[in-house]
């Protein structure tokens, strides 16, 4: 469903959506798939972020668990 808004934009970016979206599309739809690219983004960035906490509070244990896995193989 959508829902008809208003929002304000600044003239240069105004006209950089016309330009950009061109004939075959409105700018409302331009401009849905822009935010809804950069929502993704942000998403991304958040489980990237949360994924390398993760990582950097568990480094010192997986690190000794590598060294123990490699303490294992056998050099030729």
């Amino acid at each position: 469903m959508k829902v008809k808004t208003s929002i304000t934009l600044s003239e240069d970016l105004l006209l950089a959506v016309d330009s950009r979206a061109g004939h075959h599309r409105s700018r409302s739809d331009f401009i849905e798939t822009a935010v809804r690219d950069r929502l993704a983004r942000l998403e991304w960035e958040e489980r990237e972020e949360r994924d390398l906490e993760i990582l950097n509070r568990e480094a010192e244990r997986l690190n000794r668990e590598a060294e123990d896995v490699l303490g294992y193989q056998v050099i030729p």
